[in-house]
């Protein structure tokens, strides 16, 4: 009797080494750039082991696995976002205005309140030549016509706001 005791303790040992794998192969998950190719090892491993528990063990023992498996794995997700939050492979500084960085052209805000020239219909985005530079402009959803003169009133990030200069 002591013999199958023993030979059913090391199948148990082996689908619990078997699920150890896949949790280890998970973790690694995020911190290895896999492309999902250790993701799906260890699928295959936590479906190989289960595949063992029901044949070679039990039916009632394989439940227990799946019971656990179901609630191990999105654990497993969780714990391996939290160590990939804190890992050297993600942002831990946030840009700010504050440091110096912008998402705009500075020159272009030096564009307001200098006029230009419409190359096409603002109908209301188009072109125009404003200090010599052919550049993409907006109007605030007025129509302007070809060669009418135009006036920067804002710069907004890199779009160029223009209203038509009425002339006298």
């Amino acid at each position: 009797m002591l013999p199958g005791v023993l030979k059913m303790i090391s199948k148990i040992f082996l689908a619990i080494g078997l699920q150890l794998l896949g949790i280890i192969i998970i973790l690694a998950e995020f911190l290895l750039p896999s492309g999902g190719i250790l993701s799906l090892t260890a699928a295959a491993v936590f479906v190989y082991s289960l595949y063992y528990v029901f044949n070679n063990i039990s039916p009632n023992m394989g439940f227990v696995f799946v019971g656990i498996d179901i609630m191990l794995i999105p654990a497993l997700v969780i714990v391996g976002i939290k160590i990939l939050a804190k890992s050297p492979l993600s942002l831990k500084k946030s840009l700010s205005r504050q440091e110096g960085v912008t998402s705009q052209d500075t020159e272009l805000q030096k564009l307001i309140g200098k006029t230009g020239t419409v190359i096409n219909d603002l109908r209301p985005a188009g072109k125009a030549i404003i200090e010599n530079i052919r550049l993409d402009v907006v109007s605030l959803g007025d129509y302007i016509e070809k060669n009418a003169h135009i006036i920067v009133t804002s710069v907004d990030g890199n779009r160029i706001v223009v209203k038509k200069v009425e002339s006298n």
